[in-house]
């Protein structure tokens, strides 16, 4: 526990990895370092709270750092909890709509979108706000496009319905392919396909997503 006073900031990033993983992280202590003055220990507290239920408060306060890349951070892990309040899904919101880093606003729409998924929008009345959000975010820069596309498999809306249809003719290949990949098939061919006997190797390819923006310094968990 020393080393999360250390002076060196690297020590105390270490620090809080070695004590998740022997099962001793508490609350008080996750909070500590996603309060702490260095950027790469803020970072690094934001990714350990993603596979926990402890400092919450904390973590959503993060959504508001100084630092874009902590706020980026604050957003992937807020996206894996379960337990996000209302408070955090609409700074989210904001978020992906208001923010200048484009890194930024492309985390913020993967976390509502992986929200949505889970059920937590929903269970918080928050859906048609969020659906609002992720059709102005469908005419953002195409990292955030790409986002918006994966996204939409959450929702069950007209809106997010034409939004698809409308990226699966991006002019960014990725973005034309995952919203390809995520069309019904009877979308794309105008004929209902019977899961039971469709050929698997018609079947789309997974949709994958380039990663996030990660520095030199900041090892994962």
């Amino acid at each position: 526990m020393a080393a999360l006073a250390d002076e060196d900031p690297g020590v105390r990033a270490a620090a809080l990895g070695a004590i998740l993983r022997s099962g001793a992280l508490s609350g008080a202590l996750l909070q500590a370092g996603l309060r702490d003055p260095d950027v790469a220990v803020r970072r690094r507290a934001c990714r350990i709270a993603a596979r926990t239920d402890l400092a919450l408060d904390a973590l959503v306060e993060r959504l508001d750092d100084a630092e874009d890349t902590v706020v980026e951070e604050a957003c992937a892990a807020c996206g894996e909890r379960a337990d996000l309040t209302a408070t955090g899904v609409i700074r989210l919101a904001e978020l992906a709509t208001d923010h200048t880093d484009a890194l930024v606003r492309e985390a913020a729409v993967a976390a509502l979108g992986s929200l949505a998924g889970e059920g937590r929008v929903g269970e918080l009345g928050l859906e048609p706000r969020i659906i609002e959000v992720v059709v102005a975010a469908a005419d953002d820069v195409a990292a955030v496009r790409r986002r918006v596309a994966v996204a939409t498999a959450a929702f069950d809306d007209p809106r997010v319905d034409d939004v698809l249809t409308r990226l699966a003719g991006d002019r960014d290949l990725q973005v034309r392919q995952i919203a390809e990949d995520l069309r019904s098939p009877d979308d794309v061919t105008g004929d209902v396909t019977d899961d039971a006997t469709e050929d698997p190797a018609t079947r789309p390819s997974p949709v994958r997503i380039r990663p996030r923006r990660r520095d030199a310094d900041d090892p994962a968990p």
